[in-house]
């Protein structure tokens, strides 16, 4: 029998990845809070795909760079579906491509307050709810970086790699700070996965173009991606903290 007492919060979870780690983890028996910013057509779309699978489902509009905001959605999430056990950090933007020297500060500012601020926020009311010392039962979180945190994007998205790049930092600091209360912390680093978030940065079909220098010699799925989060958030990684699992064909 499916156990529903696991509860999932998965940020930015209508399209791409996240739409896809939504609709993976109602299959392994989460009820799942589906979080949107701007579309609320596709996080319904999600929600109906993640009802037919017989989880709870909830969704949520919120700005999750807002520390006000995001108090509100773990609360709604707490009040409707139960006490949250996971979070995945998915929320992310990235601009068109440009070279660094080129960057306005505003542009910077834009993408680091969205890809890290947002997860900073997140896990402080996370672990808040989850700590033991707190009267929570412990949980776990996934981080999603970027393959680009390593690569390093020159020419392209150095701002998007620098700001993946503190989501790691984080990752490892955040696991080794709150192992004591039985919260692991891991993240993932996808990179050439057939999303939408190429086409906001000015070239829909770039994983076609870069597809035949990859090692696997195709672009990854969103699933895929979905796959590597749910396992380690599951019992079976119950020994892994600190850790990332890439997710780029081979690069």
């Amino acid at each position: 029998m499916v156990n529903r007492n696991k509860v999932i919060i998965v940020t930015g979870s209508s399209r791409g990845i996240g739409a896809a780690t939504a609709i993976e983890a109602a299959k392994q028996g989460y009820s799942v809070c589906i979080n949107y910013i701007n579309d609320r057509e596709k996080a319904e779309q999600v929600a109906e795909a993640v009802s037919l699978l017989g989880a709870s489902c909830l969704i949520v509009k919120a700005n999750v760079i807002q520390q006000e905001e995001v108090a509100r959605l773990f609360e709604e999430v707490e009040q409707q579906l139960g006490p949250i056990t996971a979070l995945v950090n998915n929320v992310g933007v990235l601009h068109e491509k440009m070279k660094m020297v080129d960057m306005p500060l505003s542009r910077v500012e834009s993408v680091l307050k969205t890809n890290v601020l947002s997860v900073f926020a997140c896990c402080q009311e996370a672990i808040k709810r989850m700590a033991i010392s707190s009267g929570g039962n412990g949980g776990c979180i996934v981080n999603v970086s970027s393959a680009a945190s390593r690569l390093g994007s020159a020419g392209e998205y150095i701002d998007y790699a620098a700001s993946k790049g503190a989501v790691d930092t984080l990752t490892i600091g955040l696991s080794k700070e709150v192992a004591i209360e039985n919260i692991r912390v891991n993240c993932v680093r996808p990179g050439f996965i057939h999303t939408d978030i190429h086409r906001d940065g000015g070239e829909a079909s770039r994983v076609e173009r870069l597809a035949s220098a990859l090692p696997l010699k195709r672009g990854g799925e969103p699933s895929e991606v979905a796959n590597a989060i749910l396992w380690l958030l599951s019992e079976e990684s119950s020994y892994v903290t600190g850790s990332f699992i890439d997710l780029a064909g081979g690069l």
